[in-house]
């Protein structure tokens, strides 16, 4: 356990950093949150830094032992698609870049779902099979889900470079505990969360993944989905897939219960990582 070491989480006012920076603190960790804002809970020492400039970035990782990098903005189009693809590349670039500069031996990098292609499709895209997992084909048509494989693909060149174990974990609709709120709107309609393959992640869990990561060695730089073992509906996962995509049939593990539908066995069998949060402990489904 690499307990008292430095580690960086970039994106600490966000949706998900809070939660990854607790757990951190929670585990002993020296934590350095860093963002454009100040969060507004403060639980680390705290560094208010802009990711594109690559200089901050040295500043900010100086004497780190490991980077959290969950900065970004966080979905398609609600930026120009040039500014959202130049802020989340660059912002990755320079925290890898930076990071190898200073010897720093192990990043986790915040990827998504949107690399799949589905989620933002205006052209109506459906996946290939289910559930998805890492080896399903990746065809974005949007600057979001674009810009994160191009993070990935920089993870892989800085790893051959210098040799630093970088994971990047494709995560998507993240619930916090308060968004548990909203599921007792759409868990009865299957064409809703269509895009999402009806996938969710409780924030703490993708935390203890992330520290999981950090604490794993000989990972070289690798992909893995983040999910819950559920879908996030009161419907069955063979239902769902029958109402809204019924031309998918190449179907690779069962659905007949509740099943997600967005593959997490690669991080279970990897970090010996198991989501404990589940909305149905959380939420009335009457």
């Amino acid at each position: 356990m690499e307990k008292m070491k430095k580690v960086v989480i970039t994106g600490s006012a966000g949706l998900l950093g809070p939660y990854v920076v607790e757990h951190f603190v929670e585990q002993g960790y020296n934590v350095l949150s860093v963002d454009r804002v100040k969060p507004a809970k403060s639980l680390a020492p705290h560094m208010t830094a802009d990711l594109t400039n690559l200089g901050e970035c040295y500043g900010i990782l100086e004497g780190a032992y490991a980077v959290i990098h969950l900065a970004a903005i966080p979905s398609a189009y609600i930026y120009p698609n040039e500014v959202t693809f130049q802020n989340n590349v660059m912002g990755t670039y320079n925290i890898l870049e930076a990071a190898a500069g200073l010897g720093i031996k192990k990043a986790v990098i915040a990827s998504s779902e949107c690399t799949y292609g589905i989620c933002n499709s205006r052209q109506g895209l459906t996946p290939s099979y289910v559930p998805v997992d890492e080896e399903h084909p990746t065809l974005p048509e949007d600057s979001y889900g674009l810009g994160k494989i191009v993070g990935e693909a920089i993870a892989d060149a800085i790893h051959r470079r210098c040799g630093m174990q970088i994971v990047s974990f494709r995560i998507g609709n993240i619930i916090s505990k308060e968004k548990y709120l909203n599921f007792p709107g759409f868990i009865h309609e299957s064409h809703k969360r269509k895009n999402l393959i009806w996938n969710y992640i409780d924030a703490r869990d993708i935390a203890v993944a992330c520290r999981l990561a950090v604490e794993k060695d000989g990972l070289g730089s690798i992909v893995m989905n983040l999910a819950a073992d559920d879908n996030c509906m009161d419907i069955k996962s063979c239902d769902l897939v029958k109402a809204e995509f019924p031309n998918v049939t190449d179907i690779r593990s069962p659905i007949d219960g509740y099943q997600t539908l967005y593959s997490n066995e690669k991080a279970k069998r990897i970090l010996d990582w198991q989501p404990i949060h589940f909305w149905r402990d959380n939420v009335s489904n009457e």
